[in-house]
Order: structure tokens, then sequence, then C-alpha cells
């Protein structure tokens, strides 16, 4: 069943695996563009995008399909994009898109503001990637998908492009081998970007178990890079962002849950 018409060409959020500008990784695809101007600024543009999504939220409660489609408009490309980098494969990314927006097209009336409309999406996002990889039984192999966000970079030489391609491919198989619940926060908090306290929330666990998966992972992650010899000149930056997160509590006696 299809919710809402598929958008013409490739998804417009592509496989791009790349951190926060100051991220330990950064150096494996390049760096994130980040918004300019003051942090008061930004807020106030925050509050009233958030306010606009909250409006259109209680129409789509009410049934009004255009207030729908346009929640469908202003998020599919963040869903697209999770989806991606969740699955690590563009083969089925689409349908996940399509499965994700129907689950919420059920189940907008059980969300009560508790939390922003982004993470309760996030989280219908990740239960319905989290199946689809269950239900398939094994793990996707990373394609190769020329999405828009991973076209080559006119400005960047053709040898450092390849550098970079074996870099991203490398890490899409590092990133494969976690553990699903370290993998899930790792990408939420590492590539998406979000704070321990949202993603608790979305994962339904504590922030102290958030922070401690995150701190495996990272770990985890290191160990792996060492066997992909693109990568594994980074492992001491990973070490060293591994253990500030030691520092910060992350870890915690007995294991991960």
């Amino acid at each position: 069943m299809e919710l809402l018409p598929r958008p013409a060409g490739s998804p417009s959020a592509g496989p791009q695996v790349t951190l926060s500008a100051s991220g330990p990784l950064r150096a494996i695809g390049g760096t994130r563009l980040t918004a300019s101007g003051s942090s008061a600024a930004l807020a106030r543009v925050s509050n009233v995008r958030s306010a606009e999504v909250d409006e259109i939220v209680e129409r789509a409660k009410k049934g009004d399909k255009e207030a729908f489609r346009e929640l469908f408009r202003r998020h599919r490309a963040d869903v697209a994009r999770l989806a991606y980098r969740m699955l690590g494969s563009a083969t089925e990314l689409e349908d996940v898109v399509q499965e994700v927006f129907l689950q919420v097209h059920k189940s907008l009336g059980d969300f009560r503001g508790q939390s922003k409309f982004s993470t309760w999406l996030h989280r219908v996002t990740v239960n319905v990637v989290l199946m689809n990889r269950r239900a398939a039984r094994s793990r996707p192999v990373f394609a190769a998908e020329a999405l828009s966000e991973n076209e080559p970079d006119a400005g960047v030489r053709p040898d450092d492009e390849a550098a970079r391609r074996r870099r991203l491919d490398a890490f899409r198989r590092v990133l494969d081998r976690l553990p699903e619940k370290k993998r899930t926060v790792f990408v939420l908090h590492e590539i998406e970007g979000l704070a321990p306290a949202e993603i608790s929330t979305i994962v339904d666990a504590p922030v102290l178990t958030v922070r401690t998966r995150l701190f495996y992972a990272r770990r985890e992650i290191c160990e792996l890079m060492r066997e992909e010899p693109s990568l594994i000149h980074l492992c001491d930056e990973i070490g060293r962002t591994d253990r500030s997160a030691k520092d910060d509590g992350a870890k915690e006696e007995g294991g991960v849950p």
C-alpha cells in the first residue's frame, strides 16, 4: 500500500555518512554544513518552526489530509536519511519511508505532544527500520548507490574522491558489524547529531543506558576500524572520544543492558 506519492527520481536524502564538523570521524567523508547565525536567532527560528509543526500535527490528527501531506513534505527527507543510515542500502528505502508514514498515519492520534514531533517521528522510523532488518533475517550488504548527497564533488581531485569513497565503504562495513542496539544509538548520536536525552526517548531506554551503549559502540568501532586499512589512522581520535565519554560517566557498571 502506498500512502503518498513517491518523488520522481532518486530519494532526496542520500547516503552521506558524515559526522559533525567537530566529530572524530569527520575525515571519513567530509564535514557537514551547519547553519550560520547567532544562537538566539537560530533558537527563535526553531521555536517558530516548532509552533508551525504543532499546528500542522493538530490539523492532521483531526483528519486534515492536506496537513498530513505537509507533514510528509516537511519530514520525508529526514526520515529517508535516517532510514538509509540505519539500513545501509537504498534498495528498500522508499518502501521503508512509505511504511514509516503509514505507521505515522495510523498512530498520529496517540501522539500527545509529550515530546517533540520530530522525536516521536524518529522513534517510529527506528522501529520500522529495525522490523525491516529483523524480517530480512540477515544484515543487508551496503550498496554503492550514488544518491544526491554522495555525488562526487567537482572541486575534489579524482584520487581524493576515490579515497573518500573507499573510506565511506569501509565505514559502512564497520557500522554494519555493530550489534543492533549499539548501532542505533551510534547513528542517532554521532551521525544524526541527537543528544542522549532525546535518543533515550526514541529507543525507550534510560539516558545512562544510551550513554553506555554509545561508549561501547565507540570502543567496538575503533577495534573494527583497525581491520580496515583506510580507517586505521582514525582510531586514536576515536580513542580520545571514548575516554572523554568515560569521564562524562558514560560507562555503566555491570555491562550493557
